[in-house]
């Protein structure tokens, strides 16, 4: 009986577990079961998003800008190739781990300079963590990233030795002689300069990648996955020449530091076709240096000064009022009109017109406008409206700053400010909008839209060439035009401007000195400018110079301060004609390759990748890479202390290399 008890008692616990286990089986049927209903009438897509957007990525793959050029071909900017390596322990065997660490830390010592138990510590750690996305390095260049990847176990690759590399681009300036500030820059945010002005053909499309997360911070590329290759942005090459920046810029820059002025600029246009040859800005950033950081012929407007004389007083020979026999008298330089104190600081009498520009009279000046335009101002500024001088200039530089013309609907106007105008005050514009004025006159009479750009190009193929754009088809009559023309030749060889006068180019232009910030207390504040072109019978280029503040006690006018470096560049610039330049405007700084005896070490180029040339002797280096067939710039002599492009860099034939050697 005691065996059957313990019988049914052993039986009904092996029934209850049964029980048990088939109402916990019946309840996940049951839940499994509604699973199966919920995902019916649940979108699938919806969960596969899901798990997709939690664990994976879309990625965008930077297209490459494309390169910035100068007229002649010569690299501005471009784009190089950087490397960033990771590895993924998680895929390295432990056998081939174990096996190869040590060379592997042995080889990263001495290409990092770094102790090999640095790497050791590190690795070791990252592989018992399993870590799939360790950075190992950043920015290596081609050179360096080929070197790495040869090491040991990095030799096995991604899916064997872990060896993952990330490729991106950085932007780099390929020549000193044009700075930053005129290259400019587009990092999505700000744009500036040449680089923001053409940022929609340099800007290509770019791609997208897969990426895995690996943890809660970092992502891997899946190479397996279909990537959309990113099209690389088109070429475009600028009207700057290079040759023609750097003599304006050395030109400016010694004559900033010998006035130890605050800052200065140049434009250089060609004048029949508008294109923008040069365009330097310096500003001071500490005594005795200047740097390209802000583009002050484009962004400042001031007030031009005696320049302006040269607007006004066509206005009048356009209209008839004035021609060759026209004379005015200025008394002994002084004059009162509108109760305004107009002066002249040089001298008195009566002058011709053409002495009036020559002397920069500004009693005549505002004689002459006031005469003929007193009671009808509209007249006088309906020339300034057709010269598009009231305008904002078209342009693809960004940044530009529109004119400002005091005119009689602004509260600002007075009887006395028509008398303003004539020599340059009660107006502000930017340098690009007077050279275009000047670069019209040397046009005879057509004005042309300044030019930034020559043509844009895509893998050899022409996409885009600049022509000539006509803003004003027929600034004058050709009487006043030629007229104006004469004139400021006088003021060259006769006027305000003399001291740079000589017989064999003939130069036109016109001296500026204007007070600024005249309202204020203490010291006076003066901008000396030039303004012409040349040579002025066969006119080549136009050309305005301004330097900001300078020295008082070392000069301040137009005509000591700013016309040398007018004429440094004029000369310097018309070297194709060398018997029309006088013997010190020839002067250049190059080296003679005539002189270079044969090379004694002979350069390793292998394939088309730029060999490291960093300390080596010019002399020998430079011919064996012009025999080439690639063009080299170079500044010094000796040993080359810095070079571009830099090691590794893949050159295409007739690219130019540029190398700065000692001294």
């Amino acid at each position: 009986m005691a065996v059957q008890n313990e019988f049914d008692k052993k039986r009904s616990k092996t029934l209850r577990w049964g029980y048990f286990i088939a109402g916990f089986a019946f309840v996940l049927f049951l839940v499994f079961l509604g699973r199966i209903l919920i995902l019916q009438h649940t979108n699938v897509q919806e969960i596969k998003d899901d798990y997709i957007s939690k664990n994976y990525r879309e990625a965008t793959l930077k297209a490459a800008r494309g390169n910035l050029y100068a007229s002649d071909g010569s690299i501005l900017a471009t784009t190089v190739m950087r490397y960033d390596v990771y590895i993924d322990f998680k895929t390295i065997k432990d056998t081939v781990y174990s096996n190869n660490i040590g060379s592997l830390t042995d080889s990263l010592s001495k290409m990092f300079d770094k102790p090999r138990s640095y790497f050791r510590d590190r690795f070791d750690q990252q592989k018992k963590a399993k870590n799939q996305y360790y950075s190992l390095i950043k920015g290596l260049d081609f050179d360096e990233y080929d070197r790495l990847r040869k090491f040991p176990i990095f030799n096995k690759g991604k899916n064997k030795g872990g060896f993952i590399v990330d490729r991106n681009f950085k932007r780099e300036l390929a020549t000193t002689q044009i700075g930053a500030g005129t290259i400019g820059m587009d990092n999505g945010e700000v744009k500036s300069g040449l680089e923001g002005a053409f940022s929609k053909y340099l800007t290509g499309t770019d791609g997208t990648r897969l990426e895995q997360r690996v943890n809660s911070s970092q992502w891997k590329p899946i190479d397996y996955w279909k990537v959309n290759e990113p099209i690389d942005g088109q070429d475009v090459y600028t009207t700057i020449d290079l040759r023609i920046q750097d003599i304006a810029h050395s030109a400016l820059e010694k004559q900033l530091i010998k006035f130890d002025a605050d800052h200065g600029c140049v434009v250089v246009m060609e004048v029949n076709t508008g294109k923008v040859k040069a365009m330097v800005n310096l500003r001071r950033t500490e005594p005795g240096i200047y740097v390209d950081a802000y583009n002050y012929a484009l962004k400042d407007a001031t007030e031009p000064g005696s320049t302006f004389k040269t607007v006004s007083l066509l206005a009048a020979m356009d209209d008839g009022f004035i021609d060759e026999n026209t004379t005015v008298n200025v008394g002994n330089g002084i004059w009162t009109y509108g109760k305004q104190r107009i002066t002249d600081g040089h001298g008195g009498g009566t002058y011709e017109i053409s002495d009036v520009l020559a002397k920069s009279s500004n009693v005549g000046s505002a004689k002459l406008i006031t005469k003929f335009y007193a009671d009808k101002p509209q007249v006088f500024l309906d020339h300034l409206r057709k010269w598009k001088m009231f305008e904002k200039m078209d342009i693809e530089l960004p940044g530009i700053t529109k004119s400002y013309i005091v005119t009689p609907e602004d509260k600002r106007w007075n009887p006395a400010t028509l008398a303003s105008l004539a020599y340059g005050y009660s107006s502000r514009f930017n340098l690009l909008q007077l050279t275009t004025f000047y670069n019209g006159i040397a046009n005879k009479g057509k004005m042309l839209k300044p030019l930034f750009i020559e043509k844009i190009m895509k893998d050899g193929t022409l996409l885009y060439e600049a022509k000539p754009q006509v803003m004003v088809n027929k600034m004058a009559s050709a009487k006043a035009i030629q007229l104006m023309t004469t004139s400021l030749t006088k003021a060259v060889e006769k006027g305000t401007a003399k001291s740079i006068f000589t017989p064999n180019l003939k130069m036109a232009g016109k001296t500026g000195t204007a007070r600024f910030e005249y309202w204020k207390p203490g010291p006076a504040k003066y901008q000396a400018s030039f303004a012409g072109f040349y040579p002025s019978d066969n006119p080549k280029y136009t050309c305005i110079v301004m330097i900001n503040q300078p020295d008082n006690s070392k000069g301040f006018y137009g005509a000591t301060v700013s016309a040398p470096v007018f004429k440094e560049i004029a000369g310097k610039t018309f070297l194709k004609t060398p018997q029309n330049v006088e013997q010190e405007m020839l002067v250049d700084k190059k080296v003679d390759l005539s002189k270079m005896v044969e090379p004694t070490m002979r350069l390793a180029i292998n394939g088309n990748q730029m060999p490291n040339v960093v300390g080596q002797i010019g002399k020998n280096i430079i011919p064996q890479l012009e025999n080439a067939g690639y063009r080299v710039n170079f500044k010094g002599v000796g040993r080359i202390k810095d070079q571009f492009p830099s090691e590794g860099t893949m050159m295409n034939k007739n690219q130019r290399i540029y190398l700065q050697l000692q001294n």
